[in-house]
């Protein structure tokens, strides 16, 4: 007798998940195989990093359960969406650029008359399972049917934070093209996305889509969705670049000296978007503190506090042991420090970079903090709007 039985079917589904995605295979990993960032059966990083927490089980499951620490991780009260959203979007930016923050990584950018949207995450958890896994903390600022069209999708990686299987499977009909790191494509096509309206890049590749030059840069990462990880699937940081105005977003990434290579070869950039939360001295190859992710916004810029920074992957999801404001405060301390122009706006609110974003220390008001806590007023020549 051939074949599977209904019973070892299920077993398997229960084992592998459509949300695991799926392996590359044929001619998917035969590019991938010829990459020179794949060595010895797997992607390596540009500078070498660690990608398991360096302290042992007990002192993180310590770290973890620790109850003064645990309540500090969550906002006291509900995070205030912006509720204009769609009312802002309707009309085209009056500089040619505009970002809106989606929470998490999620941003949508209008650039010369093109949306981009990257990472979108829709999903209530970043995890393989609907019952299981970090919730969010906010409910999405716009549904996704009512965004409208884009341009183009672009994915950092395929971790569950930054690629969302019902997201994705949501937008698989929206008729715009993916653009996506080495073999990330093999999850996407799983998931009926059609491989013709997909492109894969490897490291300082790039395509064009609608008068945009879209190029995947190296990254301090790492890759996997399943149970045993292959690290057959590349992770990059993007260049969004028009005629007019070009943008940087970091995926999730471990600082190194790549920015300064990245900021030569494209910048400066008008607006970075920087990957500054669930950061620990357990993993710190991998993601960036807020003063890490402040100096990566130098470099980028060659040096020169230029543009405007958005800190990104923060407020949305409980990934690390830091409190929940933590990376937002840091961000706009690291700021002040080399005088830096920073927007840290509400989910959901859209900014012009020309324009800037009034600094609003709204994670304030629903922080978490011990009695008695003060916070430090803001000296880069704006109001506080504490003292307002």
């Amino acid at each position: 007798m051939t074949g599977s039985s209904p019973r070892r079917s299920r077993i398997a589904a229960t084992l592998r998940p459509a949300s695991f995605g799926a392996d590359p295979a044929g001619e998917r990993l035969e590019r991938i195989r010829r990459s020179p960032n794949f060595v010895d059966g797997g992607f390596v990083n540009p500078v070498p990093a660690s990608v398991a927490p360096s302290g042992s089980l007990l002192k993180l499951a310590a770290t973890y359960f620790r109850k003064e620490d645990r309540v500090r991780r969550s906002p006291s009260g509900p995070i205030p969406v912006y509720r204009n959203t769609l009312a802002d979007l309707a009309a085209p930016p009056a500089s040619g650029l505009r970002v809106t923050w989606m929470g998490h990584s999620s941003v949508l950018v209008e650039i010369d008359g093109r949306r981009v949207l990257i990472d979108p995450v829709w999903g209530e958890r970043c995890s393989p399972f609907g019952f299981a896994g970090p919730k969010r903390l906010h409910p999405v600022p716009v549904p996704l049917a009512k965004l409208g069209p884009v341009d183009a999708i672009v994915i950092s990686h395929d971790h569950y934070d930054h690629l969302d299987m019902p997201t994705i499977r949501a937008l698989a009909g929206a008729g715009c093209r993916f653009v996506l790191p080495l073999g990330v494509g093999a999850h996407l096509e799983h998931w009926g996305v059609p491989a013709n309206r997909m492109t894969e890049l490897d490291w300082n590749e790039s395509t064009e889509v609608a008068g945009l030059t879209l190029t995947a840069t190296p990254a301090r990462h790492f890759c996997g969705r399943g149970l045993r990880n292959t690290p057959n699937t590349l992770w990059a940081s993007w260049v969004v670049a028009g005629p007019e105005h070009r943008v940087y977003h970091s995926g999730d990434t471990g600082y190194f000296p790549g920015f300064a290579d990245i900021g030569a070869a494209h910048g400066p950039f008008d607006a970075t978007m920087v990957q500054i939360g669930a950061y620990s001295e357990d993993w710190p190859d991998i993601h960036m503190t807020p003063a890490e992710g402040m100096r990566a916004h130098l470099d980028l810029q060659r040096g020169e506090p230029t543009g405007v920074m958005m800190p990104i992957h923060w407020g949305t999801f409980t990934l690390a042991w830091h409190p929940w404001e933590e990376p937002a405060e840091d961000t706009v301390a690291a700021a002040r420090l080399v005088r830096a122009e920073v927007a840290v706006p509400r989910p959901g609110e859209p900014f012009e970079p020309k324009a800037g974003l009034p600094l609003d220390l709204w994670w304030r008001e629903i922080a978490t903090v011990p009695a008695g806590t003060v916070w430090p007023a803001i000296d880069d020549g704006r109001p506080d709007p504490a003292k307002a």
